[in-house]
C-alpha cells in the first residue's frame, strides 16, 4: 500500500457520505410530507394516558384521526366531558356520542361459593397459578383471585374483595382492556353497560356436576330461557347467551323474569353499580 492510498480511500468515503446526504436533503426537502399542526395540538388535549381505550394504539395516532374526521372526539372514553368538548371546539366538531363500555367479570365463584380442592402456594399471580393444576380451585374456569387484573388496571378501578373476586368500580371504568388482556381465564370482558342481562358463570357443565364445584354456577335448568321473551336467550355449550341483536331486549318486568328462577342467580340484571352492590353483598357473607 503506497503512502497515497492511505488518504486516498478516507477522501473516497468521506466524499460518498457527503453525496449520499446530499441525496438525502434533497429528498426530504421535496418528498416530506407536512403533519397537520393540529394533531399534535389535539394530542395535548387527549388524557395521554396511551391506554388504547379508544381501539388506537395511542394518543398521537387517535389525535390523527380526531383531526381527519375519522372518529368523534367522544371515542376517547378516558377524556372527561370537559375535554371532549374542548376537543369538539377546537377541532370545530360535533361530539359525538358513545355508549359507555364496562369491564364486566364472567364469575360469581368467590371463596364463599367455589369448592377448593388445594391451596396454591407460589408465585403470587393468576397466570402462574393457572399453570399449576388451575391454581387449587375445584371450579377451573372460574377466577382464581390472586388480583392480576387489580395489578394490571391503569386507572386503578378493580379492586379484590374478601370474598377473593374483583370488583369492578363501573361508573369509573374506562373500557382500557388491561383486565381482559391480562386474566388466564379470559372471565373478562367489555359490555354495554346497556346490556343488563348478563351471565356470571363460564362453566360448560350442567346440573349438579356444576353446583358441586360452585354455588353460583349455572347448573344448564333453563329456567332463564323459558322465562325470557321468546328468542331472547338461548342455551349454548350449557350457558345462557343473551341475543342484543334480536331487538327483544327490553327493560320491563317480563325481561326482568329471565332472572327470578334461576336456582343459583347465576344470571343477574346490573345496573351501573350493581357490580359493587353484589360484591358487597358477597363479601358480608364471604
Amino acid at each position: 500500500m503506497t503512502f497515497l492510498d492511505v488518504f486516498t480511500a478516507p477522501i473516497i468515503m468521506t466524499s460518498l457520505g457527503l453525496l449520499f446526504g446530499l441525496i438525502l436533503a434533497v429528498a426530504y426537502h421535496y418528498l416530506k410530507v407536512d403533519e397537520d399542526p393540529r394533531i399534535s395540538q389535539t394530542e395535548e388535549l387527549l388524557p395521554g394516558t396511551n391506554c388504547g381505550a379508544c381501539g388506537e394504539p395511542g394518543c398521537l395516532p387517535f389525535a390523527t384521526k380526531l383531526v381527519s374526521g375519522e372518529v368523534p372526539p367522544s371515542g376517547c372514553t378516558v377524556a372527561s366531558e370537559d375535554d371532549i368538548d374542548n376537543i369538539s371546539e377546537f377541532l370545530g366538531v360535533d361530539a359525538g356520542e358513545q355508549e359507555k363500555i364496562v369491564a364486566r367479570l364472567k364469575c360469581a365463584g368467590g371463596k364463599a361459593q367455589a369448592f377448593q380442592i388445594a391451596e396454591y402456594q407460589g408465585f403470587e399471580g393468576c397466570r402462574a397459578a393457572a399453570v399449576i393444576s388451575g391454581g387449587g380451585k375445584g371450579c377451573s374456569w372460574g377466577c382464581l383471585g390472586l388480583g392480576d387484573c387489580e395489578v394490571a388496571c391503569t386507572f386503578d378501578v378493580i379492586h379484590m374483595n374478601d370474598n377473593g373476586l374483583p370488583v369492578v368500580d363501573a361508573a369509573n371504568c374506562t373500557a382500557c382492556s388491561d383486565c381482559v388482556d391480562i386474566c388466564p381465564k379470559n372471565l373478562f370482558e367489555l359490555r354495554p353497560v346497556a346490556e343488563q342481562l348478563y351471565v356470571q358463570c363460564n362453566i360448560p357443565l350442567e346440573g349438579d356436576t356444576v353446583t358441586a364445584l360452585c354455588s353460583a354456577g349455572c347448573d344448564a335448568c333453563g329456567k332463564c330461557v323459558a322465562d325470557a321473551p321468546a328468542g331472547l336467550i338461548s342455551m349454548h355449550n350449557e350457558l345462557p347467551v343473551v341475543d342484543y341483536t334480536s331487538g327483544l331486549f327490553n327493560t320491563d318486568k317480563l325481561t326482568k323474569k329471565a332472572i327470578e328462577r334461576c336456582p343459583t342467580q347465576a344470571i343477574q340484571w346490573l345496573e351501573l353499580n350493581q357490580f359493587n352492590e353484589q360484591a358487597d353483598e358477597q363479601e358480608r357473607y364471604s
